[in-house]
């Protein structure tokens, strides 16, 4: 290897560790347009695989690879929908970006919609490369708690990331429950430095008399027990996000004063005489229509018109049901981590939790789960355990899978949890196409336990159809 080649090498080996989560990169095309993009990446210091188009690749090809650049120009526009919009569905984590011409923008809108999560315009440059990379990069940081597997979701991420490497204020609204502070926090993440503070306020949660004091400091003996100076909540967030939680209950008076923090840029502390400069990301969040409160009279206009310069709209979890299954494992490997290397969850309880509404989305789906993880028989969780209503755990499964047929003794298997588990087992087995090797790693056991666990339900009078 010549003395050029291995410099070059060491330099991938640089930049992949500064981008460590675009080690792999997916680029489906034929080879005449692909050159430009293959020589960036190259420079970049990107691990590629090569697809000559979209018919030649395969959820499985795309398993484990962090991005994909798809040449979408020359592709016949229904067929481009429909089979970007099938590997989205199978692989909710890709990040996949549509590499369009410029009289190709709408196909790229299109795209955006079905859950792409950013697009590249030709021709470009390095810099402009260079630079979509690095958002993915961040976007993959930041998105350790948030979980957008829906189309919904991934367009919201999409658009967080487009307002995040501004300045200006951001109304995220939504539904209690729905994570609007997880949004602020990928925000901050995204745009922000890692050491840069990010402070949140529940303007609900503090009483009118002390908001004040918390929010722009105070001075020594500005009132009755200030007996040291204190800066407020817009100082300690200098340099960084401060989070506006609940901004709709925010009293009258103290709204003036806000509008004229944010008009500013200045802060000065109850009793202070100086200002102080000030160099904050805001992020107001409500479950309230500001709007309404406006009409109402229990909000200033020009305050909402302020913070609403860049909206976002969380929906709310029964409008994003491909998000359900992906939050309640993330809530499995938070509070059983011990158990994360099992699936827990039954596919009956699979159903359950997506035929239940989750008035109280996301907050509500994790509490269900930690109480079924502590009331659960067994290592799986089933639907009894879930605690929801009679009417979602009655919901027929749809996996088209024959249920167990049991002989005898099948009231005392379903009273003692069994049941369940062993249609679990059958039904794992059959995702895998019988291959009970792959079905007992996913189970997390061996193929030993596997086959004794098989011989169990047929001791047990179950007559195992695989």
């Amino acid at each position: 290897m010549s003395s050029q080649s291995q410099a070059l090498t060491r330099r991938d080996e640089v930049l992949l560790e500064q981008v460590p989560a675009l080690h792999r990169i997916a680029v489906i095309g034929c080879a005449g347009q692909c050159q430009a993009l293959l020589d960036g990446l190259r420079r970049e210091g990107c691990r590629i695989i090569p697809y000559s188009g979209l018919e030649a690749v395969g959820a499985d090809d795309l398993a484990d690879t962090d991005l994909a650049f798809v040449f979408a120009s020359q592709q016949p526009d229904q067929a481009l929908y429909a089979r970007v919009g099938a590997l989205l569905r199978q692989l909710p984590q890709l990040s996949l970006v549509p590499v369009v011409e410029y009289a190709d923008q709408e196909k790229a809108a299109t795209l955006l919609e079905l859950g792409c999560i950013d697009y590249l315009l030709t021709p470009f440059s390095g810099s402009q490369l260079s630079a979509l990379l690095q958002r993915q990069a961040q976007a993959r940081a930041a998105q350790d708690d948030f979980v957008c597997c829906s189309q919904a979701g991934r367009r919201l991420l999409a658009m967080a990331q487009r307002v995040a490497p501004t300045r200006a204020p951001v109304l995220v609204t939504g539904e209690t429950g729905t994570g609007k502070e997880l949004m602020a926090r990928y925000i901050h993440r995204f745009s922000s430095t890692p050491d840069a503070p990010f402070i949140a306020v529940n303007c609900a949660a503090i009483p009118e008399a002390m908001l004040e004091s918390i929010l722009f400091g105070h001075e020594r003996g500005a009132f009755t027990g200030a007996v040291t100076a204190q800066p407020g909540k817009f100082e300690l967030a200098n340099g960084g996000t401060l989070l506006l939680d609940e901004i709709g209950e925010l009293p009258l008076g103290l709204q003036a004063k806000l509008l004229r923090v944010l008009q500013e840029q200045r802060v000065e502390r109850l009793g202070g005489r100086k200002e102080i400069a000030l160099d904050v990301r805001i992020i107001a969040a409500t479950n309230r229509d500001l709007q309404q409160e406006v009409a109402a009279g229990r909000f200033r206009a020009d305050l909402m018109f302020r913070l609403d310069v860049l909206p976002l709209h969380i929906a709310p979890l029964r409008e994003r049901r491909d998000d359900v299954l992906p939050l309640a494992r993330r809530f499995i490997r938070k509070y059983a981590p011990q158990d994360a290397q099992h699936n827990l969850l039954t596919e009956a309880a699979c159903q359950a939790l997506l035929a239940h509404d989750w008035p109280g989305n996301a907050r509500e789906l994790e509490n269900t789960l930690q109480r079924a993880l502590v009331l659960r028989n067994g290592l799986f969780i089933q639907p009894r355990d879930l605690g929801l209503a009679a009417a979602d755990l009655a919901q027929p499964l749809a996996t088209g899978a024959a249920p167990v047929q049991a002989v005898e003794g099948r009231a005392a298997l379903r009273a003692s949890g069994k049941l369940a588990e062993y249609q679990h087992v059958l039904d794992t087995i059959r995702r895998f196409g019988g291959h009970k090797t792959k079905a007992a790693e996913s189970l997390g056991m061996t193929p030993r336990a596997l086959r004794y666990r098989l011989n169990a339900m047929r001791e047990q009078g179950l007559q195992v159809q695989l």
